[in-house]
C-alpha cells in the first residue's frame, strides 16, 4: 500500500497535563478532517509535536507508544525549544512578518538557530520512517526548512509543502536576514501550495529575485528538478456545518442569543485574539456606524467573540487591553438599561454554541487586516441552510475573499467602507440574501477540505510522474558507457557542440564566459583522434570564437550558421545582408536608453539585445513591448526575431544551426554522430540529425533530442571520458 507521511507542527491529538497526569484530546482545526479523508488506498503516518514540552524519558516513551496506535509519531520539544522555535522564530518573526506587521518582527539570531535545529529534528524523524515510494506532505510556516533538509539525502523523494498563512510581497519578504535559506528550504519540495494566487505570485516573485529561478506558468526548475507551484484554497467540512446534529444542551448565553436575535439584528464577529484580525479597527468602524446611523441604535447588536491566544506575549496583552477599552467605550456611549451595542465574550465556545450563533446571526462581520484564508466566513455561509437569510461582510485581505466573491467585500482599514457595508447588509432584501448565499454554498459544497487534501495529493502524484517521465531520457551511466563504446569502435566520428549553456555556464557578461584551458585541451584531444571532427556551432560572433578556439584545430560556426571557420579562416556560408541594421538598431538603442543594464551586441549579420543584468520582470516586460514591433518591421525583409536565454536576436531568415550542421552531415556517412545543445536554437540541429545519431539536450526541458543531461558539468565529464577513448 502506498504511504503518505504528513508533517505538521502539531499532531491531530494534543496532550495536556492535569494533576500530574497526561490527558489526550483532539486538536482544533480542519486540517485533521481533510487529511483523514485522503484516499483510503493511502496508508497515513502523521509526524508532529504533541503540544507540551516533555523532558522525562519515561513520559516520552509512553507518549510515543500511545500515539503509535493511531499511526502518529511525536517530535518532542523542550521548554527552550518552545520558547525559541515556536514562540520565538515561528510566532515572533515569521507570523508578524508574513502578515505585514514588520514592526513586530523579532530579528533574533538565537530564534533562527533554534528554528534550524528543530526543523532538522523533524526532518530526521521523517527520514527514520521513510520507505521506498513514500510521499511526504509538510505543512506551514513552522517547518519551512524541512523540505530542503529532506531533499539533501533523498533526491528522489516526493515532497509536498503547503503554506497556510499569507506569503508576503517581495518587498516585505526581502528584509528578512534568512530569506534565502527559507526559500531554499521550501524549494526542496516538488509541489508548493498556497491558498490564493496572490500568495503564489508573491512567492514566485521572491524566488525569481532572490534565487534566480524563473517560472513558466507556475513551474520552476530547481537543480533540473521540476517544481510545481499552485493554488489550493482550503475548504471546510461542509456537511458538518450545513447539517449539524441536533444539540440537546446549549449554553445559557447562546439560548439567550437565539431569543435576543428575535428582538435585534445580530452582527457576528468571531476571531482568535491576534493583531492580524483587525478587531480594534472593526470596533472603531462599528462605533462610527452607530454615530452616523442613530436609527439603528437599539436595533442591532455586535456579538464579539474573541478566543484567547498567546496571552503571555506583550503585543497580545496590549491588544486585549485595547479591545476591552473600546468595548467599554462603545457600550458606555450608546448603551441603555435594556440594550448594549456590544456583547463581548473572551473565551472559546463549543461547536453547538458556535452553530447556534451562525444560524441566528443575520450578519457576519469578518474584517481581518491579513488572513491566509479565514474559515469562519465559510462556516457562517454553510450554516445558513433551510432558506435562512444572512449577509457576509468580508475583508478583501482574507484569502476567502477570492472565493466568496458574492459577499460584501470591504477594506478593513476604511471605517466608511465598513459603515456602508453594514447599512447595505441591514437593508438588503431577504430573498436577495438567500440567493447570494445559495451561490456561495454551491461553491463551498464542491470545494471542501476533503477536496482540498485529495486534490493536493493527486497533483503531487502527477508532478512525480512527470518528473519520472522526464528522467526516462536521462543519460545514465549505462547509456553513457554504451555511447563511449560506440564512439571508440566507430571508424568516423562527428561531434556538433553548442557553446553557451552547453560547454560553459551562462554569465551576466557574455565576454566573461571564456573557455578554461581544460576545456580547450579536451576538445583538441578529441579532435586529434583518428577520423574525428569536432565542430562548435554557436550564436556568438566570429571574432570571439576565433580568438577562443581558432588555434586548437577544431571547426567553428558563428552567428548560428552565417560564418564557417575552416583551415584558419572565416568563410561566409550563406547569402546574407546587413543593410537592415539601420532600421532595427534605433529601436534597440531606445530600449537600452530606457533599460539600464541592458546592452546591444552587434555581429556581422545579427543584432542582439541582452538583458541578463537587469531585473527579470522588467526584462520580460520589455520583451513583450518590442516583440510585435520587431516582428512587424522584419516581416517583409526576410528577417527573423528569436528570443533566447535573456537575449532577443534579429537575424537573416533561413539561417539556423540545423542548416549549418547539414554541411558536415552531407560530407560523408559518419559512423558515430553526437550533437549537444541547451536551448531552442539547438533543436534545429537535433532535427537535422539522422536516426542513428546521439542527440543530447542539456537540461530537462522538452526537446527533439533523444537524451537529456542535467548540467554543463555532466557534458564536460562526458567529453573528458571521450577524450580518453581514441
Amino acid at each position: 500500500m502506498a504511504r503518505i507521511i504528513i508533517v505538521s507542527n502539531r499532531l491531530p491529538i494534543t496532550i495536556n497535563r492535569k494533576e500530574g497526569e497526561l490527558i489526550y484530546h483532539p486538536s482544533a482545526g480542519g486540517l485533521a478532517t481533510g487529511l483523514n479523508s485522503l484516499d483510503a488506498s493511502l496508508e497515513k503516518i502523521w509526524i508532529g509535536w504533541p503540544g507540551q514540552p516533555v523532558e522525562d524519558e519515561w513520559e516520552r516513551e509512553s507518549i510515543t507508544y500511545q500515539f503509535s496506535k493511531d499511526g502518529m509519531v511525536p517530535v518532542f520539544l523542550s521548554q527552550d525549544d518552545v520558547e525559541l522555535f515556536y514562540e520565538g522564530f515561528s510566532n515572533k518573526t515569521i507570523w508578524p512578518h508574513f502578515h505585514y506587521f514588520m514592526e513586530y518582527t523579532a530579528y533574533e539570531e538565537k530564534y533562527w538557530e533554534s528554528y534550524q535545529e528543530v526543523n532538522r529534528r523533524f526532518a530526521e524523524t521523517v527520514a527514520k520512517h521513510l520507505e521506498p515510494d513514500d510521499m511526504v506532505w509538510v505543512h506551514d510556516y513552522q517547518l519551512m526548512l524541512v523540505p530542503g533538509m529532506l531533499r539533501e539525502n533523498n533526491p528522489d523523494l516526493s515532497i509536498g509543502f503547503f503554506l497556510h498563512i499569507p506569503f508576503p510581497s517581495y518587498e516585505v519578504f526581502r528584509t528578512l536576514p534568512w530569506r534565502r535559506q527559507i526559500l531554499d528550504g521550501i524549494l526542496g519540495a516538488d509541489q508548493i501550495g498556497f491558498h490564493t494566487f496572490g500568495y503564489m505570485r508573491h512567492f514566485l516573485s521572491a524566488v525569481y529575485r532572490i534565487t534566480g529561478h524563473e517560472h513558466n506558468f507556475g513551474q520552476l526548475m530547481v537543480s533540473n528538478r521540476p517544481v510545481n507551484v499552485d493554488v489550493f484554497p482550503m475548504g471546510i467540512d461542509y456537511e458538518k456545518y450545513a447539517f449539524p446534529p441536533p444539540f440537546e444542551d446549549i449554553a445559557d448565553e447562546v439560548a439567550f442569543i437565539r431569543e435576543y436575535s428575535q428582538q435585534v439584528k445580530l452582527i457576528l464577529s468571531i476571531d482568535r485574539l491576534d493583531y492580524s484580525k483587525g478587531i480594534p479597527q472593526r470596533l472603531k468602524a462599528y462605533q462610527w456606524f452607530l454615530e452616523n446611523n442613530p436609527q439603528y441604535i437599539g436595533k442591532v447588536c455586535l456579538i464579539l467573540v474573541v478566543v484567547p491566544s498567546r496571552s503571555n506575549v506583550d503585543q497580545y496583552i496590549s491588544l486585549k487591553e485595547d479591545i476591552d477599552l473600546l468595548v467599554g467605550r462603545i457600550n458606555g456611549q450608546f448603551g441603555t438599561f435594556d440594550w448594549v451595542p456590544v456583547r463581548y465574550y473572551y473565551r472559546s465556545f463549543p461547536f453547538s454554541s458556535l452553530m447556534a450563533m451562525y444560524q441566528s446571526a443575520p450578519i457576519a462581520l469578518i474584517t481581518p487586516l491579513r488572513d491566509g484564508m479565514n474559515l469562519v466566513a465559510k462556516e457562517f455561509v454553510a450554516a445558513k441552510q433551510e432558506s435562512r437569510p444572512g449577509v457576509l461582510i468580508l475583508s478583501e485581505m482574507a484569502g476567502a475573499a477570492t472565493e466568496l466573491t458574492e459577499a460584501i467585500i470591504i477594506n478593513p482599514n476604511d471605517p466608511y467602507d465598513i459603515e456602508r457595508a453594514l447599512v447595505t447588509a441591514l437593508e438588503q432584501p431577504e430573498e436577495e440574501q438567500i440567493a447570494v448565499l445559495e451561490e456561495m454554498q454551491k461553491r463551498l459544497k464542491r470545494y471542501t477540505v476533503k477536496h482540498w487534501a485529495n486534490n493536493f495529493i493527486h497533483q503531487q502524484m502527477e508532478v512525480k510522474k512527470y518528473q519520472q517521465d522526464r528522467e526516462t531520457k536521462l543519460l545514465n551511466p549505462q547509456r553513457r558507457e554504451t555511447m563511449l563504446e560506440e564512439y571508440q569502435a566507430a571508424g568516423s566520428r562527428l561531434l556538433l557542440l553548442d557553446y553557451d549553456g552547453t560547454l560553459v555556464g551562462f554569465h551576466n557578461d557574455p565576454g566573461a564566459a571564456k573557455p578554461d584551458q581544460a576545456l580547450r585541451d579536451t576538445l583538441a584531444e578529441i579532435n586529434s583522434h583518428p577520423n574525428t571532427t569536432v565542430v562548435i556551432i554557436s550564436g556568438r560572433d566570429r571574432y570571439t570564437l576565433g580568438e577562443w578556439f581558432g588555434d586548437i584545430g577544431i571547426e567553428l560556426v558563428s552567428e548560428h550558421g552565417v560564418w564557417l571557420w575552416k583551415e584558419g579562416k572565416w568563410n561566409l556560408n550563406q547569402d546574407v545582408i546587413a543593410s537592415w541594421k539601420p532600421m532595427i538598431r534605433p529601436i534597440l538603442e531606445n530600449l537600452v536608453e530606457r533599460t539600464p543594464g541592458s546592452f546591444i551586441e552587434e555581429k556581422d549579420y545579427t543584432l542582439a539585445w541582452h538583458y541578463r543584468r537587469i531585473d527579470n520582470e522588467l526584462g520580460a516586460n520589455r520583451v513583450r513591448e518590442i516583440r510585435e514591433e520587431l516582428i512587424y518591421l522584419t516581416a517583409n525583409h526576410n528577417l527573423q526575431v528569436l528570443e533566447g536565454n535573456k537575449v532577443v536576436e534579429v537575424r537573416n531568415a533561413g539561417v539556423n544551426k540545423g542548416k549549418a550542421a547539414s554541411l558536415w552531415l552531407n560530407r560523408q556517412d559518419w559512423e558515430f554522430l553526437l550533437a549537444v545543445g541547451d536551448d531552442h536554437t539547438d533543436e534545429d540541429t537535433f532535427q537535422a540529425m539522422p536516426p542513428h545519431a546521439n542527440t543530447i539536450k542539456v537540461g530537462l526541458n522538452r526537446t527533439e533530442a533523444k537524451l537529456k543531461i542535467r548540467s554543463v558539468e555532466e557534458v564536460r565529464e562526458l567529453l573528458d571520458l571521450m577524450a580518453k577513448r581514441p
